[in-house]
């Protein structure tokens, strides 16, 4: 799968899974824009990795819960990159608190960081691939929001990610005319995303129906399928990448 002359934003792409995104794309051959909003080293450290397989790539700064700072890093990465093709939201926070102790505000953070974010980048994303009439969208949710499964003290992180698949469901009928798909990725439990999948194959995890850990890596393929050309005729879809936890 070739996306030579494509042009891709990753937010959340400084680290963990988001870097491993970033760096799938870069090397099936896009140029790249990550987002990030504070480690900054991470963010440098990333754009160089990147570099050296021969893509261009830069980081933007920004806190993706503001529409303008949404509007601002869609605008730049087109400026930069001259295109916009691919855009993968990867942002977003999570708590572990029951919601008797949860106090609205940090309701509202967990879902403005996971689902409004979603949809402000996805808002100006798809002004300029609708120019081209070709754009695909990944947003990343998580196995247990699109299974509804019940996990004690997640409620706010779960919503946000179920509100996440309801929302590209709807976005995937409203582009689809246009050349634009748009999926969700659910991982399942990536203790460790930096992990190879060469070195996740040496531990055994009998939580998975595939014997092994998960990584960055795996979630980052599954991206990779839904953003190429390939994928043409897959949208409003949501790919678990979970190695059979939960079945």
């Amino acid at each position: 799968m070739s996306l030579a002359g494509r042009a891709a934003l990753v937010t959340g792409g400084s680290r963990r899974i988001g870097k491993a995104i970033a760096l799938a794309l870069a090397r099936a051959g896009a140029d790249i824009a990550i987002g990030y909003r504070e480690d900054v080293r991470a963010a440098q450290r990333t754009v160089a990795s990147i570099e050296t397989l021969g893509r261009r790539a830069f980081a933007v700064r920004a806190d993706l819960t503001r529409g303008a700072e949404c509007r601002r890093i869609v605008e730049t990465a087109v400026r930069k990159l001259g295109r916009l093709d691919i855009l993968v939201n990867n942002v977003g926070e999570w708590v572990v608190e029951s919601v008797a102790s949860m106090d609205a505000e940090t309701w509202r953070h967990i879902m403005d960081s996971n689902l409004t974010t979603t949809f402000l980048c996805s808002k100006y994303a798809v002004l300029h691939m609708r120019r081209r009439s070709w754009g695909r969208i990944v947003n990343l949710g998580a196995v247990g929001a699109y299974r509804a499964h019940g996990s004690a003290r997640m409620s706010a992180f779960y919503a946000a990610k179920a509100g996440i698949v309801a929302f590209s469901k709807s976005f995937a009928r409203e582009v689809g005319p246009y050349g634009i798909t748009v999926n969700v990725v659910a991982p399942g439990v990536i203790e460790d995303p930096d992990l190879s999948i060469t070195d996740a194959r040496r531990r055994k995890d009998k939580r998975f129906a595939v014997s092994r850990v998960g990584t960055g890596e795996d979630v980052a393929n599954a991206v990779l399928f839904l953003v190429s050309e390939e994928a043409e005729f897959v949208t409003g879809d949501v790919l678990g990448v979970t190695g059979g936890w939960l079945l």
